[in-house]
């Protein structure tokens, strides 16, 4: 399973182990159980601190459990976790050995002081970028809390339970057996929901503190940017994120950013994090910003009640996967409706499936489906797809997909549990077509998250924000930068390079505001 450079690796860390723990898996004679027992086997030989153990304890078959020996296990994970779940696996050895983990001293204090039982399970599938997120938060709430235990599941591998459990998405997360929640979540988004006083706690932390500098709204590569080039000037810069990394945590592959070969997208985000906490950043993540007021103090108001201030302020706030807008949608959504192939698509494999979107992003997406799906049907609103010649080719030479261009759809149809198919228009015939299928993937590009700035900064019919070319808004000391603002061409690199730019604009405007003005406002 592991090969030799891997196993190297994983030696190196399992060097890190302060105490012993315990592999204890139930198998049978299956491929993926042979699969198993030789991935652990490989582990256990790596570090006499981790021993194996066989036995059919009622879980599922295959699975295993990390645990300290003598101690009931609190993390187990069915299925084999390998590509994007490998991470995960090494984390829970580490963290259960007792290696510390990378978290905030009061994040671990709020999660010890968790009060009742709480098992967790998830559904997630080794493609999926978002799930490993997920998995990893919960296995570290069990690690550090006694009364939490966690099961990470592979959903191709489990498929009758999945059908029977309708899941349609993933990460699919289950709380004593039933829904907690769906898509991607974060240590302090989990904590939020099962600490119901955090929210209290938080605004009234968030209140206490001084106005910034620079106050950035959006964890993205622009707002990460921004962060760093004030901190590099010196002044006290805050940044203020509903998710550090923004679009590209749902990023698949990046193989544009210059002096960057070929990375995911979990990674960028991670190393984008990094980078900005290398520097005198405060970042207060998990946070939503819903209203701006500015003036020679300009106010940033969190959804929690919290008031944050700043001298000046930079706009970073992204944006969203683009909705089609028709009956059927929101109502569907998670249950066949989604916006990631990479991250549903296995959980659609040998069934019907639509792709709203010519695109490039459509196009890729319906061709990554056709390898899985038993068809794919592709709908175009305009008269031609728009993707890349080179993309179009590859998706026309595919036996099991149906290209519709001119076709307008007007409503995802369902039985009341799930998607049973779509209906669109033929634009050039007016004749109205029903196409049946399980799962629609939507792929019509993105929507500026600037809803909550409508009449604060100006705005374009797009929904962007204006900026000059410095970055200024509408709005004196409110600056703004990428994907959200009218800049064109929504890339990783202009982002970056905006954020940058954003952020000398509003260091600008700070040297320029004179001295007295300054110390009056705070």
């Amino acid at each position: 399973m592991l090969d030799t450079a891997l196993q190297t690796q994983l030696k190196t860390y399992l060097e890190k182990l302060q105490r012993p723990i315990e592999l204890v898996a139930s198998l049978d004679d299956g491929t993926a159980s042979q699969q198993m027992r030789t991935l652990l086997g490989q582990i256990a030989a790596l570090s006499p601190q981790v021993t194996l153990v066989e036995r059919d304890d009622g879980e599922r078959t295959p699975s295993f459990s990390i645990g300290e020996p003598g101690q009931p296990a609190r993390i187990r994970f069915a299925g084999l976790p390998m590509g994007h779940e490998f991470t995960s696996l090494v984390l829970a050895l580490l963290q259960t050995g007792g290696h510390p983990p990378k978290v905030d001293a009061a994040l671990i204090e709020q999660i010890q002081a968790l009060e009742g039982d709480w098992h967790f399970e998830t559904t997630m599938s080794l493609t999926c970028q978002n799930c490993p997120e997920v998995v990893q938060a919960l296995n570290l709430l069990a690690v550090l809390n006694p009364r939490i235990t966690h099961t990470t599941i592979d959903g191709a591998l489990f498929q009758d339970e999945v059908a029977q459990r309708q899941i349609m998405a993933v990460p699919s997360v289950f709380l004593n057996g039933q829904v907690f929640g769906q898509g991607r979540m974060g240590v302090e988004q989990i904590l939020a929901r099962l600490d119901t006083g955090s929210a209290a706690r938080d605004a009234a932390r968030l209140a206490d503190k001084a106005p910034y500098d620079m106050l950035i709204v959006g964890g993205g590569p622009a707002g990460a940017a921004a962060a760093v080039y004030a901190a590099r000037k010196g002044i006290r810069t805050g940044v203020v994120a509903e998710r550090f990394g923004g679009q590209t945590l749902d990023t698949m592959a990046i193989e544009n950013f210059i002096s960057v070969k070929e990375t995911e997208g979990p990674k960028f985000a991670a190393a984008l994090e990094q980078h900005v906490r290398a520097y005198e950043v405060d970042i207060m993540n998990a946070q939503r910003a819903v209203k701006l007021v500015p003036g020679d103090l300009p106010e940033v108001h969190l959804a929690n009640g919290a008031v944050l201030k700043g001298r000046t302020v930079v706009l970073s706030t992204g944006a969203r996967w683009r909705e089609v807008n028709v009956p059927g949608e929101k109502q569907y959504r998670n249950q066949g409706v989604a916006y990631c192939p990479h991250c549903d698509g296995p959980l659609f494999k040998g069934k019907r499936v639509a792709v709203i979107g010519g695109g490039n992003s459509g196009v890729e997406a319906a061709i990554d489906l056709a390898g899985l799906v038993s068809h794919v049907t592709l709908l175009e609103f305009g008269d031609a797809l728009r993707a890349d010649a080179v993309l179009v080719a590859k998706l026309k030479s595919l036996p099991n997909v149906s290209i519709h261009t001119q076709a307008q759809t007007t409503e995802i149809t369902g039985d009341g549990k799930k998607v049973n198919g779509l209906s669109y228009t033929d634009r050039a015939t007016g004749v109205a077509r029903h196409v049946a299928l399980e799962g629609v993937f939507v792929q019509i590009g993105l929507v500026p998250n600037t809803e909550w700035l409508k009449g604060v900064v100006e705005l374009s019919r797009h929904g962007e924000i204006v900026v000059d070319a410095r970055g200024q808004t509408s709005a004196p000391g409110v600056f703004a930068a990428g994907d959200a603002t009218t800049v064109p061409f929504k890339q990783i690199v202009i982002a970056a390079g905006d954020g940058a730019k954003a952020a000398l604009g509003a260091f600008d405007h700070l040297i320029r505001t004179p001295a007295p003005l300054i110390a009056a406002a705070t």
